[in-house]
């Protein structure tokens, strides 16, 4: 049999995304913590830290709020997610920003403004000129 690259960190990642999501949802009541989305959760090997990746809607100072609350509740989430999850050491939970969707806009736009510029180049075939053929 083949070994599976599935690591466990990733499965319990992938549960923790999903728990964390949910008690954002229906048992936060922390008014900071509103509109945020869950978008992933990195787990270290040795499954004792995860990192919650988030994204919220606020910016500039309500943004920074938004991440206050999120630590202030990270108490919080880690009991609850002791009482869902049954793990032997329960990781500790660290909110970041994730920003890999202002940066697939970006390379979006970057990628259109190519696009564009070949869009308005004259083509070879377009030119009015024709060919000179050289006889011998």
């Amino acid at each position: 049999m083949s070994k599976a690259t599935y690591k466990r960190a990733d499965r319990v990642a992938d549960q923790i995304r999903m728990e964390v999501a949910d008690i954002l949802m229906r048992k936060i009541k922390d008014p900071r913590v509103h509109g945020v989305t869950v978008t992933d959760a990195e787990l270290t090997g040795d499954l004792r830290i995860a990192h919650i990746f988030v994204t919220t809607m606020e910016q500039g100072e309500a943004e920074r709020e938004v991440f206050v609350g999120l630590s202030k509740a990270s108490g919080f989430i880690r009991a609850e997610l002791g009482r869902r999850l049954s793990l032997r050491y329960l990781p500790d939970v660290i909110f970041k920003k994730d920003v890999s969707g202002i940066r697939g806009d970006r390379i979006h736009q970057l990628l259109a403004g190519l696009h564009d510029n070949v869009e308005q180049r004259p083509r070879p075939e377009d030119s009015t000129e024709e060919p000179s053929v050289s006889g011998s």
